[in-house]
């Protein structure tokens, strides 16, 4: 069973249908029990940062997330869902993010022929081995939309990038804790070869 964090935000019902497709149930919940006796679990979001962790924390579920983390289970974050997994945000200054991962999110500078936000299909380098990509050929496309990205501080976790006006660390992995920029659930076969390898994740 996947649970998928209900914070208000954005983009849970794809996420939802995506797994439900693969097979594997889901459950939308902010319901403390049924997170941390899932056997993976999800946080989507697309929105603001701030937005987010004050409703992340209004819920009681900034406890429920670090708690999550602490006992292994399986934790995948998509896009708004991977920012608020950092420490902190230039779209809102002065407010702490859940600091799974260290490093800042960033706004995407502006560059000649390039919009923001960032909406469209991008293809991926591979900066070292992620499970989440096991039999996903390098160059593989995804589907982005966002307007800030993510500058990790320990390189060693990113496990893929992208370029769109900078390099932008596209996703990560740090133990059990894995995360998406991009939209896997709306990234087609890749998207869902990409869930399928979470799916399998030990």
């Amino acid at each position: 069973m996947v649970a998928i964090i209900d914070y208000d935000a954005g983009n849970l019902k794809s996420v939802e249908k995506a797994f439900a497709y693969l097979g594997e149930p889901a459950v939308i919940t902010r319901d403390r029990d049924a997170i941390l006796s899932a056997d993976r679990v999800v946080l989507p979001g697309v929105g603001a940062f701030g937005d987010a962790m004050d409703k992340l924390r209004r819920y009681g579920l900034v406890d429920v997330i670090h708690e999550t983390v602490e006992r292994g289970i399986p934790f995948l974050g998509i896009c708004l869902g991977l920012q608020l997994l950092f420490e902190s945000s230039e779209e809102s200054p002065g407010v702490n993010g859940l600091g799974v991962c260290k490093g800042k999110i960033l706004r995407l500078p502006a560059a000649e022929g390039l919009k923001i936000p960032h909406m469209g299909w991008n293809s991926l380098e591979y900066d070292h081995p992620g499970r989440l990509f096991a039999g996903i050929p390098e160059g593989s496309y995804v589907y982005f939309v966002h307007s800030y990205y993510l500058q990790a501080q320990e390189e060693e976790i990113v496990k893929a990038s992208t370029q769109y006006a900078v390099h932008i660390h596209a996703s990560i992995e740090q133990e059990n804790v894995f995360a998406c920029q991009f939209h896997p659930e709306k990234s087609g076969e890749v998207g869902l070869a990409i869930l399928r390898n979470f799916i399998a994740v030990a």
